[in-house]
C-alpha cells in the first residue's frame, strides 16, 4: 500500500472549551462536551467572528482571535483534519464564539431573544403578504429558501393545511407577546378567523368541534380536504392535526381573550373526549376513522387502535398549557395532570432502552413494527418530555414528573447529541448497535432546528428550576449552536436542517422556509420560552409581555399574564401599563390585572421579575435626562449586570443623568469603579447626581471619587 492511500484530508467542525492557549506555538487545546482532548493548530489566515442575531451585522473578531482563547472559553472551530499513518493534525481556519467575553454568552442578553421574534416573524409576513394585505387566502404552505411562494404551477403547493396555518397564527401571537407589534397581532387574528371560516366544522348537534386536513385553493374556487392526505395517515382523522389546529388560535385568545376561541378550543377538547379518549385502559387514540368516528375501525389500516406520542404528549405544548395560562381552569389542570402521568407511566423503556418508547397498542403494549417508526426513537420528543413534564410539576408537584424529566435530561446527552461538534440528532435506533454501542443514524446525521429548540427549552427549564450547573452548560451548548448555524443571515428566518458540522442543507423540502413541517411554529416558541427562562429563572431579568384583550370578553375583567408554568412563588409581576398609562389595579403574586372597563381593546404592558432578583435596575428617561434606578446588591455577581444597562443608558447620549440608590443595599468597589469610569467618558457636560437618601458607606465610596453630585448640592 503507497504512502497516500494512508492519508485522509477532510473538514469538520470541533466544538469545545478551551484548555490552553500556547501563543507561541500557534495552537490551543479544546475539551469537547464529552471530555475528549483536541489541538488545535492555528492556520495563519485563521479568521474568527461572534456570533450574531437576525439583524446585526457581521461581528469580525479576527485581529483579536488569539486573545480571545481564553481558559474555558466555548467556541466551535471549523478547519481541516489531515491524517496520515502514525499523525494527524487539525487546523482551524474558522472560529465561532457564541460568548462576547468568556461566560457572557451572547444570547443571554435581555433582548436577544425578542430581536430573533420580530425578524423570524417579519420574515413569514414578506414571505406570505408582500403587499403588507393579511388576505390569508394568498398564504400558501411553502415557501423557498429567500421566503417566497413556489408557483402556482407547482401543483401541490395550491393546498393549504390546517396545521401549518395555525402553527404560524401561533408565531405571529407569540411575536406580539414579545414585542407588542400591532403587525403581528393583527395578522395572527385575521388568520384565526380564516381557520374559523373555512377549516372548523362547529358540529352544533355533537357539541364538537373538528378541523379540516386543508383546503385547495384553485382558480374555479376552494376545496376542503376533510381526511388527513398525508401517507402516514391516509384517510384517516390524525389527533396531532385537531391538536395542532388549535395552537394558534389558543396563542391568540392568550393575548386577546376572544370568547368565540375559547369555545372552539372546548368543542374541540370534547372531540378528543368522546371519539379519541380510551375509557377503558387510558390515553388517546392516535388516529379516528372520517366515517364512524371511530379509533377501531378496520378501514384505519395500521392506525387501527393505535396510541403514539402525538396523541398523549403534544396536547400540553400545543394548546392545553397556554389553555390554562389564559383561564386558569380546573378542567385544563386535569387533562394536564393525565397526560403526564400517561407519559410517567407508559413512555420510559429503561433498561431496555435509554430512549421512550414512541408507538403502542390498544393494550399499551409496545408497537416496534409501525411504518417507518419500527424500533425508533425521535431524540426531539425525549427532550420535550423532560421539558413538558418539568412545566406541569409547577402545577402538580409530582415526584415522578421531576425524577422523569431529570432522568431524561441526564442520559440524553450521549446517545442524542452530537458532542464533539454540537448539536442535537434527529431520529436513531432505539437499540444500541451490538458492535459497536452506538445507537445509529436511521436516515443521516443532519441536525433539524426543531430539535435544537427542544434541547435547549428543556435544559434551560432544568437548569433554572433545579439551579442544575450541568443542566446550564448544556442549555448554553445547544443555545450556541441553534444561533451559530441555523440563522441565516442572508435571506433571513432559520434553516430547516443543517449538516452535522454545521453547513445549512439546501437540498429537496428542507432547502424550504415554509413546508408542511415548518411553518414559524418552534422556532418563535423558541424566542418566547428561551426569554422567559432565561430571564426569570436564570439571568434573573425583567421580562415584559404585551397583551391586546376587549376587558369586557374577560370574566370580571381579570388578565391573566403568567408568561408560562414556572415554580409557584417564583416571578411576580411589578408594574403594569394599559393604553400607555401606568396601572395599578393587579395583583403581584397571582399574576392577574384588573381592566378598565372598555368598549374596545386595550393595550397592556406588563413587567414581570423573578422573586429572588438580587439586583433590580430600571433606566428611564425624561428628555435629556436619564433615571437610573436601583434597588438590592451591586456585588461582583451582579457587576456584569450593572455595567451592561449603564452602558445602554450612555449609549443613548443622555445631558444628565440620576441615581436613585435609595434601595441599594450593597454596593462593591468595582462597581463605585465602573461609574466613576463612565463618569470620565461622558465628559465635563454631563452631570451625575445621586437623588434621595443612600446608605452611608455607599455614599462615602461614591463622595470619595469626587466625581458625583448629590441632590441639592448642586453649583
Amino acid at each position: 500500500m503507497s504512502a497516500t492511500t494512508d492519508r485522509r484530508i477532510f473538514s469538520d467542525t470541533l466544538a469545545g472549551y478551551v484548555t490552553y492557549h500556547s501563543p507561541t506555538q500557534h495552537r490551543f487545546g479544546l475539551r469537547t462536551s464529552d471530555g475528549r482532548e483536541f489541538t488545535v493548530h492555528l492556520a495563519r489566515n485563521v479568521v474568527s467572528r461572534i456570533v450574531r442575531n437576525l439583524g446585526d451585522p457581521y461581528q469580525d473578531t479576527t485581529s483579536r482571535t488569539r486573545d480571545m482563547l481564553g481558559t474555558g472559553r466555548f467556541l466551535f472551530a471549523y478547519g481541516i483534519f489531515y491524517e496520515w499513518e502514525g499523525g494527524a493534525r487539525f487546523e482551524a481556519k474558522e472560529i465561532t464564539f457564541p460568548e462576547e467575553s468568556r461566560g457572557h454568552y451572547v444570547f443571554e442578553h435581555p433582548n436577544w431573544w425578542v430581536q430573533q421574534a420580530a425578524a423570524i416573524a417579519d420574515f413569514y409576513l414578506r414571505g406570505q403578504f408582500p403587499d403588507g394585505k393579511f388576505d390569508w387566502r394568498n398564504y400558501r404552505t411553502h415557501l423557498t429558501l429567500d421566503g417566497a411562494h413556489l408557483p402556482e404551477h407547482a401543483g401541490e403547493n395550491v393546498r393549504q393545511e390546517t396545521d401549518t396555518i395555525s402553527r404560524l397564527v401561533y408565531g405571529l401571537s407569540t411575536a406580539y407577546l414579545l414585542t407588542g407589534e400591532d403587525r403581528f397581532l393583527d395578522a395572527a387574528e385575521s388568520g384565526t378567523e380564516y381557520l374559523r371560516q373555512y377549516m372548523r366544522v362547529d358540529d352544533k348537534q355533537d357539541g364538537i368541534v373538528y378541523w379540516y386536513h386543508g383546503m385547495d385553493i384553485t382558480p374555479t374556487g376552494r376545496r376542503k380536504v376533510y381526511a388527513s392526505e398525508f401517507g402516514d395517515d391516509f384517510d384517516a382523522i390524525p389527533m396531532y392535526e385537531q391538536i395542532y389546529a388549535l395552537a394558534g388560535p389558543t396563542q391568540t385568545y392568550r393575548v386577546t381573550g376572544d370568547p368565540r376561541i375559547l369555545q372552539d378550543i372546548d368543542r374541540t377538547v370534547a372531540l378528543f373526549q368522546r371519539y379519541f379518549r380510551d375509557e377503558e385502559r387510558g390515553g388517546f387514540f392516535s388516529h379516528i376513522d372520517p366515517i364512524n368516528l371511530s379509533p377501531c375501525d378496520d378501514a384505519l389500516g395500521r392506525n387501527r387502535s393505535r396510541k403514539n406520542w402525538n396523541s398523549v404528549g403534544d396536547h400540553a405544548p400545543a394548546y392545553l398549557i397556554n389553555a390554562y395560562l389564559a383561564t386558569g381552569r380546573e378542567d385544563f389542570a386535569e387533562l394536564l395532570e393525565e397526560t403526564a402521568d400517561t407519559i410517567v407511566a407508559r413512555f420510559p423503556d429503561e433498561p431496555d432502552s435509554p430512549f421512550v418508547q414512541e408507538r403502542f397498542h390498544e393494550d399499551w403494549s409496545p408497537d416496534r413494527t409501525w411504518g417507518w417508526q419500527q424500533d425508533r426513537a425521535v431524540v426531539g420528543h425525549n427532550l420535550k418530555i423532560a421539558w413538558n413534564l418539568t412545566r406541569i410539576r409547577a402545577l402538580h408537584d409530582k415526584q415522578e414528573y421531576a425524577e422523569t424529566a431529570r432522568r431524561i435530561g441526564e442520559i440524553m446527552p450521549p446517545v442524542g447529541s452530537d458532542q464533539q461538534r454540537g448539536g442535537w440528532y434527529d431520529v436513531v435506533e432505539r437499540r444500541a448497535d451490538a458492535d459497536s454501542g452506538i445507537h445509529r443514524m436511521v436516515w443521516h446525521d443532519r441536525k433539524a432546528w426543531w430539535q435544537q429548540e427542544q434541547a435547549i427549552l428543556a435544559y434551560l427549564i432544568l437548569a433554572g428550576t433545579a439551579d442544575d450547573p450541568e443542566s446550564l452548560r448544556l442549555a448554553r451548548e445547544a443555545a450556541s449552536f441553534y444561533n451559530a448555524f441555523f440563522l441565516d443571515h442572508q435571506d433571513g428566518g432559520v434553516y430547516f436542517n443543517v449538516l452535522a458540522d454545521g453547513i445549512p442543507y439546501l437540498v429537496g423540502t428542507e432547502r424550504l422556509k415554509g413546508s408542511h413541517a415548518m411553518a414559524g411554529y418552534h422556532s418563535l416558541e423558541l424566542c418566547y420560552l428561551a426569554a422567559a427562562y432565561t430571564g426569570l429563572l436564570i439571568s434573573h431579568e425583567p421580562l415584559t409581555l404585551y397583551f391586546r384583550p376587549r376587558p369586557g370578553d374577560l370574566p370580571e375583567r381579570e388578565l391573566r399574564v403568567a408568561p408560562d408554568l414556572l415554580p409557584p412563588g417564583s416571578v411576580e409581576l411589578t408594574r403594569v401599563w394599559v393604553d400607555g398609562r401606568e396601572h395599578h389595579h393587579f395583583d403581584a403574586k397571582q399574576l392577574t390585572v384588573k381592566l378598565p372597563e372598555s368598549d374596545g381593546p386595550v393595550r397592556v404592558r406588563v413587567e414581570l421579575e423573578p422573586v429572588q432578583m438580587r439586583l433590580r435596575m430600571r433606566s428611564e428617561f425624561d428628555g435629556g435626562t436619564a433615571h437610573v434606578r436601583c434597588g438590592g446588591a451591586v456585588d461582583g455577581g451582579e457587576l456584569d449586570k450593572f455595567r451592561r444597562v449603564l452602558g445602554e443608558v450612555m449609549a443613548a447620549g443622555p445631558q444628565r443623568v440620576e441615581f436613585h440608590l435609595s434601595e441599594v443595599s450593597e454596593m462593591c468597589r468595582p462597581a463605585v469603579n465602573e461609574l466613576l469610569v463612565q463618569r470620565t467618558k461622558a465628559g465635563l457636560d454631563v452631570d451625575f447626581v445621586v437623588v434621595g437618601a443612600v446608605l452611608p458607606e455607599v455614599r462615602e465610596a461614591l463622595m470619595a471619587t469626587d466625581a458625583f453630585l448629590l441632590e441639592g448640592e448642586e453649583d
